[in-house]
């Protein structure tokens, strides 16, 4: 009783409101309320998962398996404030609850045993202590929760990369380009990974993380991002 009331009483004080609406969140809501749950940007990628304008991107690149997206990103929509809010707002929550509800659409289309792990594109370690964490990982751990696949944290990023924004799709890949190498002692050798990271461009950074997991030994990688463009 006491715990509710602390509860109620810090709900009157500091207001829970969803992070796109405004509107006044209701316990059994996380972050986003339902209504805007509902009219989230979603895609549809995880029904053609190997041939859709998000594979064609990559072709040539790396030996992706799947590539898949939750939210269609929009410039000044619904998916880019959420992209905004995860980098710039602290809202480590809002990644682990995309992660849920993308995990529950992959669940509900049969995806459950088709990865041994789940990896997130890291942050370089000066970037991650300013944010406070990685949103990528976040996702993964939201993804995680509901798939049953354990996050592991199998990637580094040795480099401090310039910010890809303005950059072409020839400048990304040179950007990245041996950046990322194995963590110590975390193999993902004859394992069939999910790689996720917050957004997907041109597909250079994805790449260039797939190619470190398939030359140390990984079974298959496939791709699966918050948003993406077609």
């Amino acid at each position: 009783m006491r715990l509710l009331f602390a509860k109620d009483f810090l709900d009157l004080i500091f207001p829970r409101n969803c992070i796109l609406c405004g509107r006044t969140l209701f316990d059994h809501e996380s972050c986003l309320c339902s209504i805007c749950v509902g009219l989230l940007p979603r895609t549809s990628y995880h029904l053609r998962s190997e041939d859709n304008d998000l594979s064609s991107k990559v072709k040539g690149l790396s030996e992706i398996g799947r590539v898949m997206a939750f939210l269609k990103f929009t410039k000044a929509g619904n998916s880019q404030k959420l992209l905004h809010e995860l980098k710039y707002r602290n809202k480590s929550d809002l990644a682990r609850e995309l992660g849920k509800l993308y995990g529950t659409t992959l669940l509900d289309s049969g995806f459950k045993s088709t990865w041994d792990l789940i990896v997130p594109v890291p942050l370089h370690p000066l970037k991650q202590q300013r944010r406070g964490y990685n949103q990528s990982e976040q996702f993964a751990i939201g993804l995680s929760k509901v798939l049953e696949i354990p996050v592991s944290l199998a990637l580094q990023r040795t480099k401090f990369t310039e910010t890809q924004t303005k950059k072409s799709r020839l400048q990304r890949l040179d950007n990245v380009e041996e950046v990322f190498s194995i963590t110590r002692d975390l193999s993902p050798g004859n394992k069939s990974i999910m790689l996720v990271d917050d957004v997907m461009t041109t597909g250079a950074t994805l790449c260039a993380c797939a190619n470190v997991l398939l030359a140390s030994g990984a079974k298959k990688v496939d791709l699966v991002t918050i948003a993406a463009g077609g």
